[in-house]
């Protein structure tokens, strides 16, 4: 079957390699049908992602068709089109007995710690597929980006009416302002690209917009009435975006870190104190995560039609995707069709 490897950072192969055999109890073999990329992508292809080692086959935003399946208490059978929940949890440590299946302390995730999607058949966990009756192919690919955002809004749990800063306007940043529209805050976004500041309010109706390079606390006090947000999500992924985060946070708020960077975060002890700031990392999202994406991606609640910039074939993949890298593309969701 066709599968695509990065063999090393900045250099990805397609090649052949054997279809997977019958699927094991528990177990269901899929046929990959659209790819999203993402930003664990992107930096993996840089040689910027912590958890990745090489060679790997990427792939964890996947939508699929199931081929084979056996018995099972999902309903689910060959046909059914599903998102696929890519974090493989052992069951049993600390961290899964708790219900944060998203941090288990073995977890292994589909196309950074173990072979994902970039191939057309794969075998996984029936548990970890999410069918819906409704949603296109190309939506149930876009379902675990927007659950990176949704698990980390659902953490925090903005309130109606407070004033909720999303630092970062690329696709991550914009999954934390569609999961946050369900809590009735008020939504600032923060980016140096005004493109996407552009973006974050044309096409996804974002009210207030501020150019991190002009006078952010400024702006940030006009908007909030000099009260400053009470909740700051960074999706940047950038060390100086993730230090400078806490500057932007009122008294008793909560800074949650969606980003990851490849370094160590710094900050002001007298003044983590002062404001008795409370901070938050997010990692991935958890079962009931899926469901709650689904179900407001049936219901219109969250509108994917703004998402899909870019669109090539499998075979295509190989040659656009360095282009991706460049802000300029204006790229916020690349789909791989098979």
């Amino acid at each position: 079957m066709k599968t695509i490897v990065l063999d090393q950072p900045g250099h990805f192969r397609l090649t052949d390699t054997a279809e997977p055999g019958e699927p094991a109890p528990g177990e269901a073999l899929v046929r990959v049908r659209r790819i999203g990329i993402c930003g664990t992508d992107l930096k993996a292809y840089e040689g910027k992602m912590p958890f990745i080692e090489y060679p790997r086959i990427l792939g964890h935003e996947l939508g699929v068709e199931i081929v084979d399946i056996g018995a099972n208490d999902r309903g689910l059978k060959a046909g059914d089109l599903v998102s696929i929940e890519p974090y493989l949890n052992c069951g049993t440590c600390i961290a899964c007995r708790r219900g944060k299946t998203n941090c288990c302390t073995s977890l292994k995730v589909l196309g950074v710690h173990t072979d994902g999607g970039m191939r057309e058949f794969i075998t996984v966990p029936v548990h970890k597929l999410h069918k819906s009756e409704i949603l296109t192919i190309d939506q149930l690919a876009l379902i675990e980006t927007l659950v990176i955002g949704a698990h980390a809004v659902r953490r925090a749990q903005p309130e109606p009416g407070e004033f909720l800063l999303v630092i970062g306007a690329g696709p991550i940043g914009l999954t934390v302002i569609e999961a946050a529209r369900a809590s009735g805050a008020e939504i600032i976004v923060m980016d140096i690209n005004p493109d996407r500041l552009s973006f974050a309010q044309r096409q996804i109706g974002v009210e207030h917009a501020v150019h991190a390079a002009d006078n952010p606390v400024e702006h940030l006090l006009d908007i909030t009435s000099g009260d400053m947000p009470t909740q700051v999500y960074d999706a940047t992924g950038n060390l100086q975006s993730m230090n400078r985060s806490f500057d932007y946070l009122a008294a008793g708020g909560k800074l949650v870190f969606v980003g990851l960077v490849k370094d160590d975060i710094t900050f002001s002890d007298p003044e983590f104190h002062r404001r008795e700031m409370t901070v938050m990392s997010s990692r991935n999202g958890t079962a009931d995560d899926f469901r709650w994406v689904i179900d407001k991606v049936e219901s219109g609640a969250i509108d994917t039609r703004p998402w899909i910039t870019h669109r090539v074939p499998f075979d295509g993949m190989i040659d656009q995707f360095p282009g991706w890298l460049d802000p300029a593309s204006g790229v916020i969701k690349a789909m791989v069709e098979l």
